[in-house]
Parts: structure tokens; sequence; C-alpha cells
């Protein structure tokens, strides 16, 4: 299976902030994507963290992250590429729809 082409973090962030996803800047220092999401406590962060990563499975494309309490520290970038590709666009948007449904899900609580 081939990978995407590398487009860069300046062109995946372009196309994300058109899209209404804001927040996303480049990682310090490399050709990557970067955003903190934070929710209303340490179960809905894993919650999410656990739909993201079904879809990152389907992708065969994962994250790196980190959490702590309602947290999560987000950085995408395509290794093998060398930096970011429509991957990790992909990811973000997913990522971005399953944030928006858990603050939905937070709100009704």
């Amino acid at each position: 299976m081939s990978r995407p082409l590398l487009i860069g973090a300046e062109a995946a962030l372009s196309t994300l902030a058109a899209e209404g996803f804001a927040g996303w800047s480049q990682a310090p220092g490399r050709d990557g994507l970067s955003k903190v999401f934070r929710f209303a406590d340490f179960n809905a962060a894993f919650g999410w963290m656990t739909r993201v990563a079904l879809t990152a499975e389907k992708l065969d494309h994962h994250p790196e992250w980190f959490n702590v309490y309602n947290r999560v520290e987000v950085t995408l970038a395509t290794h093998d590429a060398g930096g970011v590709t429509e991957l990790d666009v992909s990811l973000a948007r997913s990522m971005e729809r399953a944030a928006a449904g858990e603050m939905r899900s937070s709100a009704l609580s």
C-alpha cells in the first residue's frame, strides 16, 4: 500500500482552518501538527482517546499523544513520509468530530 505524499504543515493548517477547525499549529522544530484538546474530566478525555484510537487503527496511522487528567496533547506527522500528509489531515478531522461529539455529550449530562 502506498503512503500519501508529503503536503507539509503549512498546507495542512490552511486546510484545517478553512474547514473551521481552530487551534492547530505547527509542531515545534518539525513538520508536524499539534493541538491540545481539553475535556470535562479524565473519563471524557480517555473516552475520546479510545474513539480516536479506533479510527487511527483503521487508517493505519497513529498519533503521538500525551494525556494528563482532562488534557490531551496531540502531535500528528507521517513518520515514514518525513512530515505531514493527507493522513494527518484526515486524522485531525476525525479528532475534531470526536471532540465535538464529546463536548455535546458533556453538555447533556
